[in-house]
């Protein structure tokens, strides 16, 4: 039986369907990430789930109980926001109990859920302090501590990495799954950031345009994407696609290598046995230290390599590439939907 049942759920504003018939299902204990591009609908979706917007159709199943219509702090859940949400007056310990202290927990038992939460985001130092003197990630612990304490069946998270600097978003994605799988929590996190789903969630629903483009595992997104959209936004860097009739073909970055035959006799395609005059030139190249990333000129299609090691080449220069057919994707270049073959 699902933990939380999604049926239907929609959000209009006057013309405006910002949200159009969501439905999905999240198991007690799963991290799911619910990933889209900016405007998808993904922070509305959140919203109606922890009761800060009110759908315009749908309904919003906890443990088999409909909260559709119920107030947010009748539902009893948990909210990480994007912007930690502290009041600015209060010392972190007080941050973190205020909940308990307006739900009338007693004393004995909030300092027992207190002490058990700084522990574990590693707060022990900082409980007197007010956020003005702490860092973003201390801030963003402060904000998990309080949805610990809460012992709430789900946690909602709405982009809360996306204010701290790239080293610090990796290492707190780290404690954040961490932490959920310690404590069992079951969570539905918010984000624009395909990497960070992909490294995070147990499954993944990517969203467009106010409706599911695809769920699944974060493998099964990256190796069997159900449309060209897809296809496009996950994966770093993301799958090329080249026009061939009605069909897209699809290939991932790693999949495509340089020809045995060298670099310079101009030959480009993914069989040079069969099309020896197809050329590809260098568009231009982006070292990252550990690989390069080459975007080239396939028969008028940007194609995108990623090799090991550093390579530069100037814009222009001939390259030989080939890839291996059983790494190709096809889609409809009308409708974007993956098909068999061509």
């Amino acid at each position: 039986m699902s933990f939380l049942n999604i049926q239907g759920l929609s959000k209009q504003w006057a013309d405006t369907r910002v949200v159009e018939d969501i439905n999905f299902e999240i198991c007690e204990g799963e991290f799911i990430a619910l990933l889209g591009p900016s405007g998808c609908g993904k922070s509305t979706t959140l919203k109606m789930i922890a009761g800060l917007e009110t759908p315009t159709a749908g309904n919003v199943i906890l443990n088999g109980q409909n909260i559709t219509n119920r107030t947010p702090g009748q539902r009893q859940l948990s909210m990480v926001f994007q912007s930690y949400a502290l009041f600015p007056h209060l010392s972190v310990k007080e941050n973190i109990v205020f909940g308990l202290k307006a739900r009338k927990v007693p004393v004995n038992e909030r300092n027992k859920r207190l002490r058990h939460a700084v522990e574990l985001v590693n707060l022990g130092d900082q409980i007197n302090k007010k956020p003005s003197e702490l860092s973003g990630g201390q801030c963003q612990r402060v904000a998990l501590a309080r949805a610990i304490v809460s012992q709430a069946p789900l946690c909602l998270m709405d982009e809360p990495l996306s204010n701290l600097d790239t080293k610090l978003r990796n290492e707190m994605r780290t404690e954040i799954r961490a932490l959920q799988k310690q404590l069992g929590l079951t969570v539905l996190y918010v984000t624009h950031d395909q990497v960070e789903a992909m490294s995070m969630a147990d499954r993944i629903i990517l969203l467009n345009a106010g409706r599911i483009e695809q769920m699944g595992s974060p493998q099964a997104l990256y190796n069997e994407p159900a449309s060209s959209f897809v296809a496009r936004f996950i994966g770093h860097p993301p799958m090329s696609l080249m026009t061939r009739d009605k069909h897209l073909i699809g290939i991932r970055p790693e999949h495509i290598t340089l020809c045995k035959s060298g670099y310079s006799e101009g030959i480009a395609t993914h069989n040079p046995n069969k099309n020896p005059n197809n050329n590809a030139s260098v568009i231009h190249c982006d070292y990252h230290g550990a690989d390069t990333l080459i975007s080239v000129d396939f028969q008028g299609s940007a194609l995108m390599l990623s090799l090991q090691g550093h390579h530069l080449f100037q814009a222009g220069h001939p390259l030989a590439i080939t890839w291996e057919s059983q790494h190709e994707h096809y889609f409809s270049a009308k409708t974007g939907l993956r098909t068999a073959n061509l």
